[in-house]
């Protein structure tokens, strides 16, 4: 096994980090790739020759020079696809229970927010669930993953939307504002809690991007159905629940479109 480090001086973010990968993607002979973004390095463990390496990173004009390349007889692999796996399952179950979860609630209290919430969870269920068939796959089966994410994410907000401007230009009844506290301040714990899980990872890999993406649109939305059961019990009115409702599926477009940016 050899390591040969490279200096990279045009590698500044982790943008350049996934054209990297996506590079040397298909090098059959590299076991791993250590990225040192703020030293602008990078390490690359593999078997055979170094040039072929050099000669894709210089294709993509980086200015990227070898350092050093040398044997190395402590190598251990990482299997990155196992605790991808494990990671994802976790964030999964959780946010498919809490979909069960404010799903219930948000029918019985008669919440848009709450039920706006709950389909936004079980799109992230569903994206976990995607991700897992990515982990370990090529490149492009990431990027294809991320992609399907994106546009189901699109698809779901547009139907709630819809939904929201249905109810406002009917009658609805005031929605429990203690039911849309509660069950909100407990999704916002579990998501913060998934979000944490998955920062601790730092993959860039497009798939694991895309859940990271779609859980902190999440700790975002639960906060934003809290507002809005306060300002319920505030206002005795049904409208600052459909106006959360509205702004939370903006910000699931949003997150759509950021997770087929990070697919390209």
């Amino acid at each position: 096994m050899k390591k040969t480090s490279y200096k990279i001086s045009k590698m500044d973010c982790p943008s350049e980090e996934q054209m990297i990968r996506m590079k040397l993607e298909n090098i059959n002979n590299i076991k791993e790739l250590d990225f040192d973004i703020p030293n602008r390095s990078l390490y690359v463990y593999h078997e055979g020759d170094s040039l072929p390496i050099l000669a894709a990173l210089d294709d993509l004009n980086l200015n990227t020079k070898q350092i050093i390349s040398e044997e190395i007889t402590d190598y251990k692999e990482k299997d990155e696809s196992q605790n991808q796996s494990k990671l994802l399952w976790t964030v999964l179950i959780i946010n498919f229970l809490f979909f069960g979860l404010e799903m219930v609630f948000g029918f019985f209290s008669k919440s848009m927010g709450l039920v706006a919430d709950s389909l936004d969870m079980l799109a992230d269920s569903i994206v976990y669930g995607l991700a897992l068939f990515a982990v370990g796959g090529s490149m492009i089966r990431k990027k294809n993953i991320a992609k399907s994410a994106g546009y189901f994410q699109i698809l779901l907000a547009v139907i709630g939307f819809v939904e929201v401007i249905r109810r406002f230009m009917g009658f609805e009844e005031i929605p429990n504002f203690n039911t849309m506290i509660i069950i909100s301040g407990f999704a916002l714990v579990a998501n913060m809690f998934c979000l944490y899980l998955l920062q601790k990872n730092k993959s860039k890999e497009a798939h694991m991007q895309a859940s990271m993406i779609f859980t902190s649109n999440d700790v975002i939305i639960n906060a934003s159905v809290i507002v809005a059961g306060l300002l319920v019990k505030w206002l005795d009115s049904t409208y600052p629940d459909l106006i959360i409702g509205a702004i939370v599926f903006i910000i699931v477009a949003q997150g759509a479109f950021r997770i087929l940016k990070v697919s390209k």
